[in-house]
This record gives structure tokens, C-alpha cells and sequence, in this order.
């Protein structure tokens, strides 16, 4: 009974390696949530304030940098932003996952030279596209528009979404499929209503990898886009600090306003992305 006892304490004591383990990803932590909270407490000052008192709180919590920061532009790249995030995600969940269906269960060569192609398309830097793509969507009419933004974020994050969902589609059971299809489903029957209701983890990763990319992308941003009007965040964020000048209150409020989508989707679906990318990697 002792010697029980003994071994229960043993295996509860944490060795030298599961500290160092836990020391780092507290320092990992701290590294990540530093700059997020400095971000956040400045926000809440004034000027002077975040100059003369870097490491402190806020003696007088200014609420009304955030309210600035929306009336005067944020509001705008805001929205933009949210509708060039939510079309590209439609986008690529659509095509993606019709590809990936195609990919998955038929076999000819065709379907190898497309399965190479999609790992070329990943491999594509999009700085070496901006020219032809520049000139493209000058000729296609939608320069200075958000299809100029939406199109070219589906086409670069196609390559990487058909792969991850194809590989989770190649570890659905074939007998699913077979009994669906016995049952008098069409081929896209069996896509629709067997497929995708199935792959939820990886859909839902593909979702959030599009939506973090589509959100934060900056190149595309600032050369396929010059009105105001339909500038996106990052873009617009470069032109409202230009504006404010000094008010850097006013700005890191609009940067944090900027930053809270992305943070509330992955705290929310974190156990949807981890789920999805090991099994859509392991599977196929």
C-alpha cells in the first residue's frame, strides 16, 4: 500500500523537464501578451501621458480615443474589411471544397497534374505576381474596387485550402458515399449533404486561416486599392496615422479596435483549428 502511495506521489511530481517546459511557455505567453496589452493601456491615454508614463496604467482612462478613432475613419476600413474577410472565406469554402471533392475521389491523370499544380500555387510568392496582377485588374476594369482585393485573396489561398480539405475528405468512409448514392444522391448530393456536413473541423480551420489572411493582408491592400473609400484596415490604418499625426492615443485605440476580431475568433475557435489541421494532416 505505501509503495501505491509512493508511486501516485512520484508521477505527480513534475521533473526538471516538465518545468522548463512550463517556465517556457509562461515566457512564451508574456512575449505575446505584452505588446497586446501595452497596445491596450496606451489606447486609455492621453499624449503626454504615453510618453511621460510608458509603464504605467492610465491615470484617466480615455474611453473617447476609441470613439474618435471610429468617427474618423475606422469605421470605414472597418467595414470594408468585414466584407472583403467574409467574401474571400465564401469564396474559397465554396471552390475549395469542390475542388477538393473532385480531387478526393476521382482518379485519372489529370487529377495528378492538378494536385501538382495546387502544390505550385503554394509555393508562388504573390510580391512576384503584383505587376501582371496590377495590370490584369486594370484591364478586367476592377482597380480601385474590393473585387480587386477579393478575387486575388481567393486565388493565393486556394492552393493551401483544396490540400487541407482534400485530406480530410480522403478519410471520410467510402461506404458513406456508397449507401448515399444507393439511396439515389448525385454526385453532388453526396458532396453537399455527406461531405460537408462531415468536415466541419476542417472547414471551419480553413475559415479561420482565410479569415486571418484576408484581414491582415497589406501589399495587395495598398497598391490595388487608392480611394479612401474602399481602403481596408491595414491600409487605412498607414493614412489615418499620416491624419492624426501626433494623436497616437486615437491610433493605437483604431489598432486595437483593428485587432479585436481576430482575437475573439481564434479564442473561440482554437479547438476547432487544432482539431481540424491535425486531422486533415494526418488523414490521406
Amino acid at each position: 500500500m505505501n509503495k501505491i502511495k509512493k508511486s501516485n506521489y512520484n508521477d505527480n511530481k513534475l521533473g526538471v523537464g516538465g518545468v522548463s517546459i512550463y517556465i517556457l511557455l509562461l515566457i512564451g505567453i508574456v512575449i505575446i501578451m505584452y505588446p497586446l496589452f501595452w497596445m491596450v493601456m496606451s489606447s486609455l491615454k492621453g499624449y503626454s501621458e504615453i510618453y511621460n508614463s510608458v509603464w504605467s496604467l492610465p491615470s484617466k482612462w480615455l474611453f473617447s480615443n476609441y470613439v474618435e478613432a471610429w468617427e474618423k475613419g475606422i469605421s470605414s476600413y472597418f467595414i470594408n474589411s468585414f466584407i472583403v474577410t467574409i467574401s474571400t472565406i465564401a469564396g474559397v469554402i465554396i471552390i475549395g471544397s469542390l475542388c477538393a471533392y473532385g480531387l478526393s475521389k476521382y482518379k485519372s491523370k489529370w487529377i495528378t497534374v492538378s494536385l501538382v499544380l495546387c502544390v505550385g500555387g503554394m509555393m508562388v510568392n504573390p510580391q512576384v505576381c503584383l505587376v501582371p496582377l496590377y495590370v490584369l485588374l486594370q484591364n478586367m476594369g476592377i482597380h480601385n474596387t474590393l473585387f480587386a482585393l477579393i478575387l486575388p485573396y481567393i486565388a493565393f489561398r486556394l492552393p493551401l485550402s483544396i490540400l487541407l480539405i482534400r485530406s480530410y475528405f480522403l478519410g471520410i468512409p467510402k461506404a458513406l458515399e456508397e449507401s448515399a448514392r444507393i439511396d439515389g444522391c448525385t454526385a453532388f448530393g453526396v458532396y453537399w449533404r455527406i461531405f460537408m456536413p462531415i468536415s466541419k473541423p476542417i472547414l471551419l480551420t480553413t475559415t479561420v486561416l482565410t479569415a486571418y489572411y484576408a484581414w491582415n493582408e497589406f501589399l495587395f491592400a495598398i497598391i490595388f486599392i487608392d480611394s479612401d473609400k474602399y481602403k481596408t484596415i491595414p491600409s487605412g490604418l498607414m493614412n489615418f496615422r499620416d491624419a492624426l499625426q501626433t494623436e497616437w492615443g486615437v491610433l493605437l485605440a483604431g489598432m486595437a479596435i483593428s485587432a479585436l476580431p481576430m482575437v475573439i475568433m481564434l479564442i473561440v475557435m482554437q479547438k476547432h483549428l487544432v482539431r481540424g489541421m491535425a486531422e486533415g494532416s494526418l488523414k490521406g
